[in-house]
């Protein structure tokens, strides 16, 4: 960390360290001889490194460490992302039942500190390391990545290079930049060319990251064309089109691990843009048990699905979780003796053993005719990523009829709504009454977080509110809650693993609407929403607030989250 003069003269002379003399005489050497004044303690010995150190802790008011005899445990020092220790300059030096011990160039950079608590999921205690200890832990991770990269770039330079040999280090060097985002779990690379340089940036948790810069003079005239030609072969994309938008994906074999790679490219003023999204399906297929359901809604989609036909719908909002629920009910589909297909846009992960077809306005690939194709590929299970339109509607619905388990998504905002939402896309009442098995509404709600957790009571301006809606009242009394206000329920007061903000994480909140004879019945006759919501919610269906209420008295979440999701 650079400090200015003012900064080491607190440091040093206003906590007793050096005299004012010894400083002045360091003025006067620094300057004559062009070095720091930092560099002048070292070499003349006014001041040893610990000295050093110790003033500089006290001054930001944290202990010090010196990493010179301490032995860094890899597993350790990784629990940060590489590209993060360096960018913010701090190292995980240790840990124990108390948290990590955390190593800060700058230990006022309390932003750096919170989202570092965030992603490792521990409390931290910072202390202060110089540079030359940082340079240190950061060795731990390997060589860096700038160093890598101007390795390559001086090899590229050789004019003696052929056509092959200019390939091969191309490739190695999109290698490179996967494999660096892959290890420092980053969710996408973005490689943007500027005026005078490209830049390559990652996102990581939410955050964006500067990783590197390539100067374009000191880079080969055609450097990021060989990057987009490498990328654009490998996402199987027209290498001959440099004025259009283009989408694309590939697998690829990262330590052994495969990785799910989606790219968009589009033209912007000083070349192409390109946006690689790692995914990374490990990690991201939960199984129906993770996704927040109750026991009896988990029974209810276990049930339908066992069904050989029929449909089952998701709905919900964008951003409300329905991609994730699917692919959760395919991965508990997905066996060797069945043949499963989807139509997508996009196509989020790869699943071993299915078709999958991507949406491509382009070929004229439209979710119906897609559907309309895969429908004579003999599939037992068909997934359409949306029913968009009356025509997906009725394929999708035929396709139900005709001996298929279909599943797929519409975008209503609860999940009796879903019904009429189909005889207004104009499919006959007979038709959906004979087809689907359930409709499954869902929203996201954020999980009070675990460190920070308390428990209060409501006040009396949050009761009014809550008093004033009667389904609100109906579930309390489903619930056996006499009287919600001296309930102990739970709230998150903030702190730093939260960065303040009470929540950790997200779940779901459900409600699920079998279709049995009485709903039939109830769509044969052209009912509304109100009447068939009536109906299911006396045949035992517990609404999205009835959920979420029963996870705010379990202390899973706050009723705040669920007012704001539900919109009370």
């Amino acid at each position: 960390m650079q400090f200015t003069e003012q900064q080491l003269k607190e440091i040093l002379l206003d906590q007793g360290y050096l005299e004012e003399k010894d400083f002045n005489n360091a003025k006067k050497y620094a300057k004559s001889h062009n070095t720091s004044l930092m560099e002048y303690f070292f070499v003349e010995n006014v001041l040893s490194k610990d000295i050093i150190g110790q003033a500089v802790a006290e001054y930001f008011a944290v202990p010090y460490i010196n990493l010179t005899n301490e032995k860094l445990d890899p597993n350790i020092v990784k629990l940060i992302p590489e590209i993060v220790a360096r960018n913010k300059g701090v190292v995980a030096i240790s840990s124990d039942v108390e948290g990590v011990k955390l190593g800060m160039q700058n230990p006022k950079d309390l932003e750096s500190k919170n989202f570092i608590e965030k992603k490792i999921g521990q409390v931290v205690k910072v202390y202060y390391i110089d540079d030359d200890d940082l340079e240190k832990a950061l060795s731990v991770y390997g060589s860096d990545i700038d160093s890598d990269v101007t390795k390559i770039l001086k090899s590229l330079n050789n004019s003696r290079l052929s056509n092959e040999e200019k390939d091969d280090i191309v490739v190695e060097f999109v290698d490179m930049v996967l494999k660096y985002g892959y290890e420092n779990r980053a969710s996408d690379i973005h490689i943007t060319p500027q005026v005078d340089r490209i830049t390559f940036r990652f996102r990581i948790d939410g955050v964006m990251h500067d990783v590197f810069v390539v100067e374009k003079d000191k880079a080969p005239r055609d450097f990021l064309s060989f990057i987009l030609t490498r990328i654009k072969i490998l996402s199987k994309m027209a290498t001959d089109i440099h004025f259009a938008a283009q989408d694309g994906k590939m697998r690829y074999l990262i330590n052994d691990n495969w990785l799910d790679v989606r790219i968009s490219i589009v033209p912007i003023t000083y070349g192409e843009n390109i946006v690689m999204r790692l995914l990374y399906p490990k990690n991201k297929q939960l199984g129906l048990i993770d996704l927040g359901l109750s026991d009896d809604n988990l029974k209810k989609i276990k049930k339908a699905i066992k069904n050989p036909h029929g449909m089952v719908l998701v709905t919900g909002p964008t951003g409300s979780g329905k991609t994730t629920s699917l692919y959760s009910i395919l991965k508990l589909l997905n066996k060797r003796e069945i043949n499963m297909a989807t139509i997508e846009d996009p196509v989020e992960y790869d699943i071993e053993g299915v078709t999958q077809i991507q949406v491509n306005p382009k070929t004229n690939l439209t979710f119906a005719k897609g559907l309309r194709a895969l429908v004579r590929q003999d599939p037992d299970i068909l997934m359409v990523g949306e029913i968009r339109d009356a025509e997906t509607a009725d394929i999708a619905i035929n396709s139900a009829l005709t001996g298929h388990l279909v599943l797929s998504t519409l975008h209503t905002n609860d999940a009796v709504t879903a019904l009429p939402r189909l005889l207004d896309m104009g499919i006959q009442p007979f038709l959906v009454s004979s087809t689907i098995n359930l409709v499954i509404a869902q929203r996201l709600v954020r999980k009070i977080c675990n460190h920070c957790r308390t428990s209060y009571k409501l006040t009396k301006e949050e009761m009014a509110i809550l008093s004033e809606n009667a389904d609100f009242k109906h579930i309390l009394a489903d619930l056996n809650v006499k009287d919600f206000s001296t309930s102990r329920i739970y709230k998150g007061v903030g702190c730093k693993v939260c960065n303040n903000t009470g929540y950790n994480d997200r779940f779901g909140i459900f409600e699920i609407l079998e279709v049995n004879e009485s709903i039939r019945n109830l769509i044969l006759t052209h009912a509304s929403s109100d009447e068939i919501l009536k109906k299911a919610k006396e045949e035992g269906m517990t609404t999205m607030l009835y959920d979420g209420i029963e996870k705010v008295l379990n202390g899973v979440t706050t009723i705040q989250e669920v007012m704001r999701v539900t919109q009370l």
